[in-house]
């Protein structure tokens, strides 16, 4: 048995993955551990933030690319609903910048999605413990680099320049959303969407939709 897991209490989990099969693996796979229990999942991270407030779980295993809001952007927000939770990004993306991003951004632990399947119960233990977690696929690059225990700097990149606000916007314009659309998602107004939208151009230098998605990809932002 993990040795992180030894409180009669059970671990309370919240899964948030777009993929319906990804999560119900993930249920089946702590399912099997008494000492973890799923108490909720959804497929975007929007309706997670509203979840996790109400059910206070104790670690949200959280993947990056997810339509709407990204699981990068979505950490502050679900920090804010419930500060005592404990945040586990679980991705495909295992380059050093995705790794980079989601520690600056204040997630407590990197799992790779192509990991053991043992290495998920061992990951919510050292999280839920409060120690950080780095899978063995993402931790070599980092190490390699200097970066194991030093503060992580910026990666320089294009969206590094964005806000908050400015990234979800950003996003929805990659999804082909309108102004209108993105307006009332977004509960602002349409001079605010449309006012976004050209501060977005000229940051990215991005002039059209088409340009727009080939970033959200390569960023991580949106599947290809």
């Amino acid at each position: 048995m993990n040795p992180k897991m030894t409180a009669q209490t059970p671990i309370k989990v919240f899964l948030v993955d777009d993929q319906t099969m990804i999560r119900a693996a993930f249920r089946s796979l702590l399912g099997q551990n008494p000492l973890v229990q799923v108490v909720g999942d959804c497929g975007d991270a929007r309706t997670a933030i509203e979840r996790v407030a109400e059910l206070k779980p104790d670690v949200v295993l959280l993947d990056i690319t997810m339509p709407g809001l990204s699981g990068l952007d979505a950490i502050a927000h679900l920090r804010k609903s419930w500060p005592k939770v404990r945040i586990l990004m679980v991705s495909n993306l295992e380059g050093e910048s995705f790794v980079e991003q989601a520690l600056r951004s204040g997630a407590d632990g990197y799992l790779s999605k192509d990991s053991d399947p043992a290495e998920l119960l061992l990951a919510v233990g050292a999280v839920h413990s409060g120690k950080p977690f780095l899978s063995p696929k993402v931790a070599g690059g980092l190490i390699a680099r200097g970066l194991d225990g030093a503060p992580i700097q910026s990666g320089g990149g294009r969206l590094d320049s964005l806000t908050g606000r400015e990234r979800e916007v950003f996003q929805l314009l990659a999804l082909g959303k309108s102004n209108k659309e993105i307006a009332r998602q977004l509960e602002m107004s349409l001079g605010t969407a449309k006012k976004h939208r050209e501060n977005l151009q000229r940051k990215l230098d991005c002039h059209s939709t088409a340009e727009l998605a080939r970033l959200a990809i390569r960023e991580g932002l949106l599947s290809s």
